[in-house]
């Protein structure tokens, strides 16, 4: 075992002594070394029940004869992160979580990993760090939320909160209502309930093999989840035991099946970044055309929050991740779980309820899959949109920039009003570099939402969205404009146009024009001078190529 470098022989008896100062027992020592990464903290709706899954986890790997050891991982929430310069640090953090799994897993010579997650970044940087030591590694995500209600009516985090203050703006809400909203929408622990981007990543998750069958979609506050987590801690020792590691699961097919099921789900555009990243970590190649080839191939099929109408708690009652499969069994890989089960055997076998939370695949929502990349003047290395969450009329537009240099300054327009029908709102140094972070530009696009403005607006960003965006919302355009992207010299009154079917992206400026601007125009960078931000944007690569640190 990888562990006995700090617990066998002569030598190390000083290091057995101090781990008997941890509260071992003796019988421990020659058992494998588990260790439970949690990102439990009280800071985080998503993680507040972790420490109930931890004590499950804990008696999983002791029935199996392992030996169970909790460490700490931090977590940003970013719907509270969001709006402000907070957010500048959600995205970094998921290179912080990588650097501190590989940390403490080789420093303490673990032979094994648990990795208790849920929301966002977490669940990547987490597995993103398992897969740079490889080491037999199993991910417990924690679950989503249950809908809250306001009478009859369903409630969820975004649509009735953030957009609320669209609406709360524009006087189409009652006090009484806009109160209700923000104690009753988030009604339990548990990840946001839509298909938004911590719900994304446990499904890809589960899809990718890391995850235990039905963990993806249990929500947190039931039995179902404290089942997965015990059952997890059970199998982590076999996996130790028989070597399998994370990058026999993690390999272009399984990652192939991630971005097929993401696209089957209309899952967030985060999914993209952080599914890079991921493979980064494996040694895979992927690049920003696959995502784009495998949604002309792939039908939208379950209608979930922000584009359609169901909630996380309905798919895993017709059938979770499993059922998802299951409809898209002749698309995709047969490759190992931890379960060890293959991903077919799991996809055959589920139980699939017939809903309209999830359609078969002659039936579809949409043709194509819920995430489009395009291309253009405008992002000649590419750019994303959720194409699940635009309406049909919005597919192809045409409009006036109106340029902001920052998201509160876009955020502040918006607000008072001044953004006219007709009108290309561009936000820009929001990029992995110039932001620095890339934040989330969720509470203008939902201001957008809640003001009706969201079928006679675009946004187009070198930021990110949140999951819960929905609208012709286009992000991660790259270059960005801190790296001299054309974004950066668009000016008000320029004419964009967005062509989705089409995959277009263009600034309808000459290139005489163009290049007289890159001539006289300064960029605006180096938002940040100093501490981990900073180095950050020192290091970061390009969004298309998943926002990773270079080595060079």
């Amino acid at each position: 075992m990888r562990s006995d470098k700090v617990k066998k022989g002569l030598e190390r008896l000083p290091n057995r002594a101090l781990l008997y100062g941890t509260g071992l027992h003796q019988s421990h020592i020659n058992r494998p070394f588990i260790g439970i990464a949690s990102s439990f903290t009280d800071l985080i709706p998503g993680h507040t029940n972790m420490r109930i899954l931890e004590r499950y986890i804990e008696r999983g790997i002791e029935n199996s004869n392992g030996t169970p050891f909790i460490f700490g991982v931090p977590g940003v929430c970013d719907g509270i992160a969001m709006g402000h310069s907070g957010m500048r640090n959600s995205l970094p953090s998921r290179e912080l979580i990588a650097d501190i799994i590989e940390t403490v897993g080789c420093a303490h010579s673990l032979d094994g990993l648990i990795l208790l997650t849920n929301c966002d970044k977490i669940t990547p940087g987490m597995i993103m760090g398992a897969l740079r030591i490889n080491i037999p590694t199993i991910v417990v995500t924690a679950g989503p939320m249950l809908s809250g209600h306001y009478g009859q009516r369903r409630l969820s985090l975004v649509r009735d909160t953030f957009e609320v203050v669209g609406r709360a703006r524009t006087g189409t809400i009652s006090e009484d209502e806009k109160n209700a909203m923000e104690v009753e929408a988030c009604p339990s622990c548990g990840s946001c309930q839509g298909m938004y981007t911590a719900n994304t990543m446990a499904c890809l998750t589960e899809a990718m093999g890391l995850s235990m069958p039905y963990c993806a979609t249990a929500p947190a506050v039931t039995n179902n989840k404290t089942r997965v987590a015990y059952e997890s801690g059970q199998r982590i020792v076999k996996l130790v035991k028989e070597q399998v590691l994370p990058r026999d699961i993690i390999n272009k097919k399984s990652l192939e099946n991630a971005m097929r099921v993401d696209m089957a789900l209309g899952g967030s555009t985060n999914s993209v970044l952080h599914l890079m990243a991921i493979a980064h970590a494996a040694q895979v190649d992927i690049n920003l055309k696959e995502f784009d080839v495998m949604s002309k191939d792939t039908p939208h099929i379950c209608n979930l929050r922000p584009g359609g109408e169901y909630f996380m708690e309905d798919l895993h009652v017709v059938g979770g991740i499993p059922a998802v499969m299951q409809k898209l069994i002749s698309k995709i890989n047969d490759n190992p779980t931890v379960s060890g089960k293959k991903i077919k055997e799991i996809a055959s076998k589920a139980y699939c309820f017939e809903h309209e939370v999830l359609r078969p695949v002659n039936k579809p929502y949409h043709k194509e899959g819920g995430i489009a990349v395009l291309y253009g003047n405008l992002a000649q290395d590419g750019c994303v949109v959720k194409q699940a969450a635009v309406s049909k009329e919005m597919m192809k537009f045409e409009g006036s920039a109106v340029v902001f240099d920052s998201e509160e300054l876009a955020m502040k327009d918006i607000l008072a009003g001044k953004i006219k029908k007709g009108s290309v709102i561009v936000i820009r140094y929001e990029g992995p570099a110039g932001g620095p972070g890339m934040r989330e530009m969720l509470s203008p696009t939902s201001a957008i939402v809640g003001m009706g403005l969201h079928n006679d607006v675009a946004l187009i960003t070198d930021g990110r969205f949140s999951g819960g965006t929905r609208g012709p919302c286009i992000g991660h355009i790259s270059p960005e404009a801190a790296a001299g992207g054309l974004i950066a010299y668009i000016e008000n009154g320029d004419r964009i146009t967005i062509d989705i079917p089409k995959r277009k992206l263009e600034l309808k400026v000459s290139s005489e024009e163009i290049e007289k601007r890159r001539k006289s125009k300064k960029l605006n960078v180096m938002k940040v001078k100093d501490g981990y931000l900073a180095r950050y944007a020192r290091m970061v690569t390009s969004a298309s190529s998943g926002a990773v640190f270079s080595t060079d």
